[in-house]
Formats: structure tokens, C-alpha cells, sequence
């Protein structure tokens, strides 16, 4: 088992490709099946092609999601979730559904945190 608390613990890129927003979005949004680029760039506000490019290698290389190609013309990619992918994308959708759920507690804490200031 790794620890993450340990700076060279192999893991850490792992919670880095997971943990970052993008990273989350993505994951979460193809445990709803697989997707298109166009299709995940499109679910997912705000993100770049670049971005959305560079998040997709990282999770591919951890294992997480998979690229598929069809052999149509012109060939049709497709991005679906490992199932180790899935595994995770389980439990972050609970993290998801938390957050949805306590949205409005956590701005209303912020809201005032910052009028004590």
C-alpha cells in the first residue's frame, strides 16, 4: 500500500491526475457512459481542448480510462472508463453529490468568513 503523505510515494501523480478539477470532471462524466472528445469538452465547462487533451493522456497512462478508436471514415474516438476507472468514478460521484448537496451551506460560510474580515 502507498502512503500520499510520502513525498516520493509513486501515488501522488495519481492524486494529482484525479484530485485536479478537470480531472474529476472528466472521470465523473464518463461514468455515464463513454463519450466523444467534442461530446466531453462540451459536458464539461470551461475546459480547453488543450486541457481536455492533456487530462485525457494523464488518465489514460494511470490506467483509469481508455481510448478506443473505431474504424469508420473518418475513424470515430471514443474515451470510456477502465474498470478500475469505474471503481473511482463511484466513489467520486459520492464527493459530487456531497458538494451538490452542501453547496449552499459551504457559500453561506464563505459568504460569512468574509464579512468577518
Amino acid at each position: 500500500m502507498s502512503d500520499a503523505f510520502n513525498t516520493d510515494c509513486p501515488g501522488r501523480a495519481v492524486f494529482d491526475h484525479v484530485t485536479n478539477r478537470w480531472g474529476m470532471l472528466i472521470l465523473a462524466a464518463l461514468g455515464d457512459g463513454p463519450m466523444r472528445f467534442h461530446q466531453l469538452r462540451d459536458r464539461i465547462g470551461g475546459i480547453s481542448d488543450k486541457m481536455l487533451s492533456q487530462n485525457l493522456r494523464a488518465l489514460a497512462g494511470d490506467g483509469l480510462i481508455q481510448r478506443e478508436v473505431e474504424p469508420t471514415s473518418p475513424p470515430q474516438v471514443f474515451y470510456t472508463l477502465t474498470a478500475l476507472g469505474q471503481e473511482l468514478a463511484a466513489h467520486l460521484q459520492g464527493l459530487l453529490d456531497w458538494i451538490a448537496l452542501r453547496t449552499h451551506d459551504i457559500v453561506a460560510a464563505q459568504h460569512q468568513h468574509h464579512n468577518q474580515d
